[in-house]
């Protein structure tokens, strides 16, 4: 059961990395960089941290699925599911700052999604 968790957080990581890509980059990333207004150091700094999150969600996808592999290596499920945890928490957390219902943000519940996994996973032998 564990195995198949594990994997069920790789392939929601993959998810959260296409969300991200595919349909945030031409809704946040396009109009953040024709964004006129910015100060060029905060437009490119923000672009920067829209590639680690890219990576990052990239990345973890490849991470669980090692870790479906390699069950008796947990501690990277660990730092993955204490991440993604607090994402989502900092993801709801700018939201409310904003005025925004957290969940307009997908940030929220997929991290929240993966992290729940990552967790089940730990406490499923």
């Amino acid at each position: 059961m564990q195995i198949i968790i594990f994997w069920a957080a790789a392939f929601m990581s993959v998810i959260t990395f296409a969300v991200h890509t595919f349909i945030g980059g031409p809704r946040v990333a396009l109009p953040l960089l024709a964004d006129t207004e910015l100060p060029k150091a905060s437009k490119w700094l923000n672009y920067y941290c829209w590639h680690i999150t890219t990576i990052f969600t990239f990345a973890m996808g490849g991470a669980y699925a090692y870790v479906a592999l390699h069950p008796d290596r947990p501690e990277l499920v660990v730092f993955l599911t204490s991440v993604t945890g607090a994402l989502s928490i900092l993801s709801a957390a700018v939201a409310l700052k904003g005025n925004i219902n957290p969940f307009r943000f997908p940030s929220t519940s997929l991290f929240a999604v993966v992290s729940l996994l990552g967790l089940l996973g730990l406490l499923t032998k």
